[in-house]
Order: structure tokens, then C-alpha cells, then sequence
């Protein structure tokens, strides 16, 4: 089968783009890969000239559908979705290519998409809640279809003496600074003495005066890196993005909690339905409601090692066996009628 698929590239690392791509093509299908960047003025120069946004998003939409009137596809996979206009899906449509939205965007990319998203033929939603918002708007086609793992990317890593003593700790988080996180963290610090450390960027946003600054010990990471973290340490947090003005749909699972699954690392990720829905709480990961809860599930955890590390097997068991991105695709396909 010809798919179009549209998403965004990192020239750094990998992304769920390529995830997706790869997990196509594993399927046997032939894949026409549409990347919109390539497309975008820089945003340094949009910065300085508003009308530039305009220009991108015309540029996008000319792009995309040249591309579909001349590879003809059976169906056309869009990301996220922010960029692309009606216009477009209606000429994909009129050319019998199936359009297909999967909403995968960061939370703050969804609005725009309301716009737009009764146009396509199916919608699948990264996050329940986003389905709810969506049907709200009075769309009601629009199914969950939560991201995933690549086995290929995400995988236990065997780390020498050096990187034993750079990424082990006994407790880690890698991810952005939200004021909320650095609350939680700072509870965790402030009542317990293991070693707890944090990786990722925006952290240089807290207070001098923080408890956590001395936890800090990376801005930028690379996944390679985080497979490190993963496998050297005995706990991993995850704690999802949560919008304190109820903005955005969060209620998603973060690629996180499957990647980090994938890699074999015990895991203790916060309350979130979509997560729990997906995975059993004590079986394949531990839940915690809230800041006393994760001091006393660490406390215990790091006490019981035999019992972390039977829940982190079974995780990575659950997580290989169900979702992977060659799962997504398989479903995504049956969703509309085409099985592989």
C-alpha cells in the first residue's frame, strides 16, 4: 500500500516520526515521507515578521498536495495536524486518498486542530481527553490510539565503569522543568536522603535558593543517554505535563512511560488514566497519587529489589508485546478497514 505520511524530523536525534516511518515500512508498505520543516522559515527570522507564519502555512499546503497529485496514495497519515488546512484534506479527499489524523502534537498544537479535524475521514487521538474535547465540538469519530516504543531505539543498555558512575542514581527524572514537577521533586528531596537526580532542560529556571539545584546534572540529552539513565538506575519517575489554566488536553500517556518500560527500568509515573489504562499498576509499573505517596513507594522500592525488578520484567514484557509502533500501525490500519 502507497501511504503519505507527514510528521516532523529532528536533524539531531530521533523522533516518533521516524518511529512511524520505520514501523511502516517493517509492515511492507511503501512509504512516502513528507517532512513540513523543510518547508518552515526559521523561527528566529518569523520572529521578526508575523506575516511569515502565513507564508509558511501556504508553502506547507501547496507542498503537500503537489506531492499527493503525483505519488498518488491509498492514504495519507497527518501528525499532529496544526499546520494543515481544510483546503488541503478536502483535495486529498476529492482525489479518493483516505485522510487520516493522528493527533500526536504537543498539547498546546490541539486547538488548531479542532478547526479542521470533521474534514478527515479518521481521526485517532494520542490522548483520551482529546477525543472528549474533540466530541464536545461535535466530533464523534475521533479513537484513541496512544504512541509507543521502538525496540530497534529502546532497548536495556549494558553500561562500563564510567558510565556506571555518570548516569547511576537511585532515583532519576529526565524531562522539562514545570513548576509543578520542581514542587514534586522538591518534596522528594526535601524528605529523604538517597540520590536522586534530574536531567533535562528549562531546569535553570529554579529559584537559587532550591534544594534541587544540587540534583541537576544535564540540560541536553540525547537517547542514547536516556537509555543509560534508564539502565543504570533503579527508579525512574514520570511525571506527566499537566496545564494549570486547563488549556490543553493532557490526559496522554508520555512516550516516556513506553520507552522507558522498553529498557527494562522500573518505573513509578504518577496518576494518570490513560497510563493505567494501558498497563496494570503493580504488575508492569507502580502508581503514586501524590507527593507523600512517592516518598513512601521510593523508600519501599529501594528496599525490595528483587520485587523492582520482577515489576520492571514484566513491564518491558507487556510493553514489547503490545505496544510498539508496529502495533499502532497495525491498528491504525484495521481502524479503517485496511488490515495488514
Amino acid at each position: 500500500m502507497k501511504i503519505l505520511f507527514s510528521g516532523h524530523h529532528n536533524p539531531h536525534f530521533p523522533t516518533i516520526t521516524e518511529y512511524i516511518e520505520r514501523a511502516i515500512q517493517a509492515l511492507g508498505h511503501e512509504l512516502y515521507s513528507f517532512e513540513d520543516r523543510k518547508h518552515v522559515i526559521p523561527g528566529r527570522v518569523r520572529k521578526r515578521f508575523n506575516m511569515l507564519h502565513r507564508f509558511d502555512l501556504a508553502l506547507i499546503n501547496r507542498s503537500i498536495r503537489s506531492l499527493a497529485k503525483f505519488i498518488e496514495p491509498e492514504i495519507a497519515v497527518i501528525t499532529g495536524g496544526h499546520r494543515i488546512s481544510a483546503e488541503t484534506i478536502l483535495d486529498l479527499r476529492r482525489r479518493g486518498i483516505v485522510s487520516i489524523l493522528w493527533t500526536i502534537d504537543a498539547p498546546r498544537f490541539f486547538h488548531p486542530i479542532v478547526a479542521v479535524a470533521s474534514f478527515y475521514d479518521h481521526i485517532f487521538c494520542q490522548g483520551t481527553e482529546a477525543i472528549e474535547l474533540l466530541c464536545n465540538s461535535g466530533i464523534k469519530n475521533a479513537r484513541w490510539l496512544p504512541v509507543a516504543c521502538d525496540p530497534d531505539c529502546h532497548h536495556p543498555l549494558q553500561c562500563n565503569p564510567e558510565e556506571k558512575i555518570k548516569y547511576r542514581s537511585d532515583v532519576v527524572f529526565v524531562g522539562s522543568y514545570y513548576p509543578g514537577r520542581a514542587e514534586l521533586l522538591e518534596h522528594l528531596s526535601e524528605l529523604t536522603d538517597f540520590d536522586l537526580a534530574i536531567w533535562g532542560p528549562g531546569w535553570d529556571a529554579l529559584p537559587e535558593t532550591s534544594p534541587l539545584r544540587k540534583r541537576l546534572k544535564g540540560r541536553h540529552t540525547r537517547p542514547e543517554e536516556w537509555l543509560k539513565i534508564y539502565s543504570a538506575s533503579k527508579i525512574i519517575l514520570s511525571t506527566h505535563y499537566h496545564d494549570p489554566e486547563d488549556r490543553f488536553p493532557v490526559y496522554q500517556a508520555s512516550p516516556r512511560v513506553f520507552e522507558i518500560l522498553a529498557c527494562g527500568a522500573f518505573q513509578l509515573c504518577d496518576d494518570q488514566r490513560d497510563v493505567f489504562a494501558l498497563f496494570q499498576d503493580g504488575r508492569d509499573l507502580v502508581k503514586f497519587t501524590d507527593g507523600d505517596d512517592l516518598v513512601a513507594k521510593v523508600k519501599y522500592f529501594l528496599a525490595h529489589p528483587e520485587e523492582r525488578k520482577a515489576i520492571a520484567a514484566q513491564g518491558r514484557k507487556t510493553v514489547l508485546a503490545r505496544h510498539t509502533y508496529r502495533h499502532r500501525i497495525e491498528e491504525l490500519l484495521a481502524g479503517i478497514g485496511h488490515g495488514t
